[in-house]
């Protein structure tokens, strides 16, 4: 049954049922956590996003975390990158995510290849043809290849801004219009591959969709994953320009496979998935990572929480407020705090640098949450303790918890 466009969810719900469609009210698992476990996590998700800083750890490796408590990170990487069910593409930013999503996504390959995005790749790729032919051809020969074990690596010429060699270029232009894979090896680098490596011919075989058809299924993953969002919100999901969404979600709508809601205080309509959980609780406690769903959409999770939340990685230390790498704290449905967090592996410590909770919450309860939730994160990490810094409002409250 269809929601009336003139339905009104209360601010609440609306988050409640978001975190439920994330995984947060799922039972947590019983005994060892295991594939089945993350294939329930991917299926709330829709993807994971991949990023290189490592001041906790991976960052794939924490919104699995978040929901299923501490794994074998070792066993998910065997998964992501081995058992044939997930592959890398660029999806919302650099991504792994189900294998067979691939068709919906040829369609942005195509503009990648025809120079409507990744403009400068599209020059590298254009400009030297001849050299890009020869690279695909080794891949396609050798198999896995990192861009350093190229015969011919060609050190970087040019113009290009970013320092990396021609080679490293010629590959990353290939992977994003799909002509070779990737897997993750070592230093988390990227080895390539042929396509067919990564993609299994199923896959490969099936029609392509038209980029309206493509773009209607990924908002529907966007509106099942996130529950409950504005236009902007769904469309963030698998990074659609928001004016291409909104005639696919309104064609959602019509389908009934998408309801239109209006949450009180939200100044733009919503959609609502309508295989959505309606969560009368969630009882979550979960440091999230700064590309979890739940929050890399800083103006959703500002709507969601009352929580305005920036990624500090790139701002000067001087004028950073809360610290480099602060990680959200989750606790129940609300987030009620934050902590600037790095792990030092070389010492066995992870570090609660900064700890900061919101305005109107309760700090002694906070901090006796965070407290379990930071030594559970230690030992997650392989650490051997935790160590509270002198920053921040619920610094005092967390080292008397602790205590």
């Amino acid at each position: 049954m269809r929601a009336a466009a003139t339905d009104r969810i209360q601010p609440k719900a609306a988050r409640r049922m978001a975190l439920a469609a994330q995984g947060f009210a799922d039972p947590a698992p019983v005994g060892r956590v295991d594939v089945r476990h993350f294939r329930r996590v991917l299926g709330r998700l829709g993807l994971l996003q991949l990023d290189s800083v490592q001041a906790v750890c991976r960052s794939h490796y924490l919104p699995v975390y978040s929901r299923l408590g501490v794994y074998d990170r070792m066993r998910l990487d065997d998964w992501l990158w081995n058992s044939g069910e997930m592959f890398e593409t660029w999806a919302h930013e650099a991504s792994i995510l189900p294998v067979g999503l691939e068709p919906l996504l040829r369609w942005r390959k195509q503009r990648a290849a025809e120079g409507r995005t990744w403009s400068g790749l599209h020059a590298m790729g254009s400009g030297q043809p001849d050299y890009v032919a020869a690279v695909l051809a080794e891949v396609e020969r050798r198999g896995a290849v990192t861009a350093a074990q190229l015969s011919d690596p060609r050190p970087r010429s040019g113009d290009w801004w970013d320092g990396r060699s021609d080679g490293k270029r010629a590959v990353d232009w290939l992977f994003r219009i799909g002509r070779v894979g990737s897997r993750r090896v070592g230093n988390f680098e990227r080895s390539y591959e042929p396509f067919d490596a990564v993609v299994p011919a199923g896959i490969r075989a099936m029609p392509t969709p038209s980029i309206e058809s493509a773009q209607r299924d990924l908002l529907e993953i966007a509106g099942r994953c996130q529950g409950i969002g504005t236009a902007a919100d769904l469309a963030d999901h698998f990074r659609i320009r928001t004016v291409e969404a909104r005639p696919r979600l309104l064609e959602l709508v019509d389908e009934g496979r998408l309801c239109p809601v209006q949450v009180e205080g939200w100044h733009e309509p919503a959609f609502m998935h309508p295989g959505v959980a309606r969560a009368g609780r969630v009882d979550a406690r979960a440091l999230l990572s700064p590309f979890d769903p739940v929050v890399w959409h800083r103006p959703r999770a500002e709507r969601l929480f009352g929580f305005r939340y920036r990624i500090e990685i790139y701002v000067p230390a001087d004028r950073r407020r809360y610290g480099y790498y602060v990680l959200p704290f989750l606790l129940g449905d609300e987030l009620v705090g934050r902590v600037d967090v790095k792990a030092d592996r070389a010492a066995g410590v992870l570090q609660a640098r900064g700890v900061f909770a919101e305005d109107g919450v309760d700090r002694a309860h906070v901090a006796v949450e965070l407290a379990v939730e930071l030594e559970r994160l230690a030992v997650f990490l392989g650490l051997d303790e935790v160590a509270v810094g002198r920053r921040g409002n619920l610094m005092a409250a967390l080292r008397s918890a602790r205590r």
